[in-house]
Order: structure tokens, then sequence, then C-alpha cells
């Protein structure tokens, strides 16, 4: 069924591109005035295409872009009762976040808000204020805490927790993600106990007691125990996710890491027209999906009882107008804020510890065994330098050289000198989100060291490699804004300014960089090039308005830029 809906679309876009190319040779064969369902002119449009060529306008039709030109050309070819003047203002293609947590983020907007927090103190006190207008919630979860902001930098215990919530559940996730604090009742309800031990996690023990502290695949314990939102949670969650990225530009995302039941969800809500974003979906790999796995099964994979693995991977990648189910994301290791990356020497602020693999070698061997005979592609989250070299060398294995599996990894945040080779020789993608180095550069060198942070973060020598790179935000880890990433990007520096010069200017992109980074070389990483990411004939018509040309303003503008308008389709959101 799957396979006969791909065969439809792509049936369908086949015959959209024939519809185009009609128009063209009627616009090219006589000089009757085209009906157009819009048509924006006095724009300063940048089409990012290969030449990264300006026009002033464009006309769309059926939501697709089926002309750009000059405000002459077009006007003097189409006419429309949807007229944009955009008063010169810039135009570009609809931002496209390669790597986003779009279910989480939408789940966290539900969720006590512990980014920014300065204390564990503070951070408590916003659990208690979100428990007094949420007192019926079984569950009290919250996300945002940076033990690396707190006095001390050290990590918090739950002994506070307790004494305030003895009766219900909570689980306080760090800002990546990788780490979370619960309280006794969560702990308990999860099994967890001092003497609980699991392979890719850290459960925190001091005096013999659990101090609520989960790194890793600890913190999954827990989350496995908490039950499951229904539709209308999930509806709430992601429309209210969808207003606040088309607020911000972003048009289509790519979601890392999702269950079965999630996908559908979206998908049906994008079916009964209640999601309009555009999704690119990467499906989990993990034990809560796969949990009935063992090595022999994975090598079994398409042939399994599992549920995602029957419904995906036995009948190819999924494929609507506005879903695309074609990745499997996987994790290498942990977050270096959380000490969880793996590293080839010993943290340089925590001798004899390197970080820790989040699943054998033998695990993403079998993966890539199994993926590479697959339509689907492998994105693994790597963020140490030996996280990236084991990862890079399983990949090398299977793609064997020159491809266009665009196999990637995320994050590709720490990487050894004598490695980034790997990734041009195998046409691995490495896909970058520039905030992370503005968040982290306060730290990262305590945790590296200066030689070893020479090679981390280094986006355009990552971009060397292949002539291209991805960017995203992993939000809710660092914010939705691409404006933010594209200041991270060029300028490497945060809101006030620091540090004097960058941080380490020379891996800085070039503007045109980060804008393709942001819109055409995203959408590639997802396999949407022929799509979006680009405003030309033939594609869908969803681009921004912007307040403020991002090519031409001041380093010190490019933050108070503002989107004046986000359309999907040639429709405004």
């Amino acid at each position: 069924m799957m396979q006969q809906k791909i065969s439809i679309y792509k049936c369908t876009r086949f015959l959209s591109f024939l519809f185009f190319g009609s128009i063209s040779l009627l616009l090219n064969s006589c000089s009757e005035i085209q009906t157009a369902d819009l048509i924006v002119h006095n724009a300063e449009v940048y089409t990012v295409d290969s030449a990264f060529s300006k026009v002033q306008a464009f006309a769309v039709v059926k939501g697709m872009i089926v002309a750009t030109g000059s405000d002459q050309d077009i006007l003097g070819s189409f006419t429309s009762d949807n007229m944009v003047d955009a008063g010169g203002r810039p135009v570009y293609p609809g931002f496209i976040d390669a790597h986003a947590h779009f279910v989480g983020y939408g789940r966290s907007l539900y969720e006590v808000n512990l980014y920014d927090c300065n204390s564990w103190e503070e951070a408590l006190e916003r659990v208690v204020d979100f428990r007094k207008t949420h007192p019926d919630e079984p569950w009290v979860r919250g996300r945002g805490w940076d033990q690396n902001k707190f006095p001390g930098g050290q990590y918090p215990d739950n002994a506070k927790l307790n004494k305030l919530f003895p009766d219900v559940p909570v689980l306080l996730r760090r800002v990546d993600g990788h780490a979370a604090i619960a309280n006794q009742v969560a702990l308990t309800g999860a099994g967890i106990n001092a003497a609980t031990r699991l392979p890719g996690g850290e459960i925190a023990v001091a005096g013999g007691h659990v101090t609520g502290l989960l790194i890793d695949n600890a913190v999954d314990l827990v989350v496995d125990i908490i039950p499951k939102a229904n539709m209308e949670v999930y509806k709430k969650w992601l429309t209210t996710a969808q207003r606040n990225c088309f607020a911000q530009g972003l048009t289509t995302v790519a979601d890392c890491g999702l269950k079965y039941h999630e996908v559908t969800k979206i998908d049906t809500l994008q079916r009964e027209g209640a999601l309009q974003m555009r999704m690119y979906v990467m499906l989990s790999d993990d034990t809560s999906t796969y949990k009935d796995y063992t090595k022999a099964r994975m090598n079994a994979m398409l042939s399994s009882n599992s549920e995602a693995s029957k419904y995906y991977y036995g009948n190819g990648p999924y494929k609507t107008d506005r879903l695309y189910v074609k990745g499997v994301k996987a994790y290498a290791d942990g977050a270096l804020g959380s000490r969880g990356a793996c590293l080839l020497k010993h943290y340089a602020d925590k001798p004899d510890w390197h970080g820790f693999l989040l699943s054998s070698q033998s695990h993403f061997d079998s993966l890539a065994q199994v993926l590479a005979l697959t339509d689907f592609q492998l994105c693994t989250h790597a963020i140490g330098d030996s996280g990236n070299r084991m990862i890079l060398n399983v990949y090398k294995k299977y793609l064997g050289g020159k491809n266009d599996k665009r196999w990637r990894i995320e994050h590709a945040q720490v990487v050894s000198p004598e490695d980034f080779h790997l990734f041009g020789e195998n046409n691995v993608v490495p896909s970058v989100q520039p905030t992370h180095a503005t968040s982290d550069m306060y730290w990262a060198g305590d945790r590296l060291g200066e030689e070893r942070l020479k090679s981390a973060y280094a986006y355009q020598e990552l971009l060397q490699q292949n002539g291209w790179l991805p960017l995203g935000t992993d939000f809710p880890v660092e914010d939705i804004s691409p404006i933010k990433t594209f200041y991270a990007a060029v300028v490497r520096k945060d809101a006030k300014g620091f540090p004097d010069g960058g941080f380490q200017a020379e891996n800085a992109l070039t503007r045109e960089q980060a804008i393709r980074g942001m819109t055409t070389w995203a959408a590639k990483a997802c396999f949407l090039e022929d799509e979006v990411g680009s405003i030309k004939p033939g594609m869908k018509a969803d681009f921004v308005i912007l307040d403020t040309d991002l090519m031409k303003c001041a380093d010190e503008e490019i933050l108070g830029t503002k989107v004046s308008d986000t359309y999907i389709g040639g429709l405004q959101q």
C-alpha cells in the first residue's frame, strides 16, 4: 500500500513538472496573460539556486513556483487576485532545520521551563510554581537545567526534590536531554536502586544511595514508565510547536528519532489539515522501539516482528506531500556537557574518564549492515572524537567510498584531525548546529583542553569535505530561531558580542554558506532538494519575508531580524 502511495507521489511530481514546462512554453510562444494564485513582487528575492541568483518577483500556481524574474517579466506575464508587494524587503526560501526534535519541543512547551536557570534552587522554584498551575498532572516533567551555569558547576541531587514532592513522580531533564534528575517516587517506579546497572548509562550513587542523577540510557528507564499521551494531547503539542516555528520562518524540520506511534500521529494530523509543517522523520533506534531485538534479530530486521520495522523497513520509505520517513537515528555517545561524549583521551577536567558509547560497536555495525541494503538513511549522533571515529569507520565499511546514500553524522562536534578525510572519502554528511558552538564555548575548553578544542565545532573544515553542510538547531536543546543559527554560524559570538573576533573564527561560515545550510543544503540532507529549499520553477512555494537582509546587514543587526511573513505552498501561515 505504501509503495503504491510512493509511486502515486512520484507520478504526481512528474505531471507537475510537465505542467510547469507547459506554462513555460506558453509564455515563450504567446503574450497571453496567465492567472496565478499568488504573485510576489517588488522584492529582493534570494533564489538560492546554484548561482545564488536574485530576482524581483515570482508567480505561484497550485502551491508551486511557476516563474521567477524581474517585476516587468512577472507582472507582464501573470495576473492574480493575491498580489504581495514586498516593499523591497528580502525574501528567502522557507528555512529548514536539518536537525531538530519537533515532537519533543512541542512536549516541552507544556513542561517546566528550566532553561537559563542560574541555580538549582531557581530550578526548584519553577517546578513548585508549575505544580501549582498543573495540580492534577500525574507526572511533573521539566527540561533545560544546565549545571555549568550553577555556582560551582556541580550536578545537583534529588534531596530537596524528594521533600518538595514526596508523592508525585518528577523527572527533570538536562538541557541536552542526555542527563536528568528524578525524585525517589520516579526512581522507585522504574525499579532503580544503587545496584542497578546498564550499558551506555550511569546511575549516580553516593553513600550507598542513588542521588537521582541519571545519565544517557539510564534516563530511559524512567521515561519508559511515563504514560503515553493521547491524540488530543499530541495535537496540542504539535500545533503549538508549529505556530512557534512558523513565527521564526521555519517551513520544514527534520525530527531526529521518533517512535512508530508518534509518526502515525503526525501523519494523521497532517492528513486532517491540523498540521501544515513539512517534516522529514528519522525513526528511533532505541531500546523502547526495538526492545525485543537481540543482535541476531537486528541482522534479520527486514523480516522481524517489530511493529516499526514491519511497517516501515519492510515497505521502504514512506512519502506524502508533507511527510517523509526515510531516516533511522542512532546514538553513538552522549553529550559533552554531561561528560557522556566518548573521547579518545580522558576529559581534561576529569582524569581517567573518557565518557562511553551508548551501545556496543557491534550494534552499530549490525544496523549499518542492514540499512546498507535499503533506501533508508542512517543518521548517528556522535559528539566525542572516539564516537565519531568509530561511526566513521563503520560507515566506511559499508559505504565503501563515493556514494549518494547521504548517511549522516549528527553533530560531528569533536573530530580528531586524522579523521576529517573520512567524511569526504565516503560522502558522509556532517549535520551540525552552529548555536552549539556558541553555547558550549564558555566551558568546552575545560572539557577538551586547548589542543583538542582546535578541531571541535570545525564547521568550515567539515564543509570542505563534501562541499555542502546542512545546519540545524537541535531544538529544544537550543532556541528554534534560524536567525540565531545564521548569527552563530557567521559571527560565532554570543548576543553580547563575546568573544572579540569570534569563537575559533577560522571555522565561521560565509553568509552565503550559512543561507545555503539553512535552505537547499538542509533540504539535500533530507532528500528534499527537488521540492524545497530554493525559489525556482518546479519548487514548492515555501518562502519567508524578512524585515532585514541577512546578506547585507551589519553583524550587530542580525539578531534583531524579524520574520514578516511565512508561506507554505503559497499560503500565508
